[in-house]
């Protein structure tokens, strides 16, 4: 599992926030675009806590779900 994690995430620079998340200080995702072994997700709230890294055809496959509705409940 530690090829999926990045234990101190705050370590690498580019993160980006979410579309899907607001200014409010909510519950925030954050990216990392172009990372050389898939997609480092983190919680915006704990910068330098760990990041889990997808699979960058899995995370686009999510991605595409949210987008047109089929992870609805």
């Amino acid at each position: 599992m530690a090829d999926r994690a990045i234990p101190n995430a705050g370590a690498l620079r580019g993160w980006r926030k979410s579309s899907y998340s607001n200014d409010q200080g909510g519950s925030c995702l954050e990216v990392l675009d172009a990372h050389p072994t898939g997609v480092p997700i983190r919680d915006s709230k704990l910068p330098e806590g760990p990041a889990l890294v997808f699979p960058s055809a899995g995370w686009t496959s999510f991605v595409t779900a949210v987008k047109d509705g089929s992870l609805s409940s």
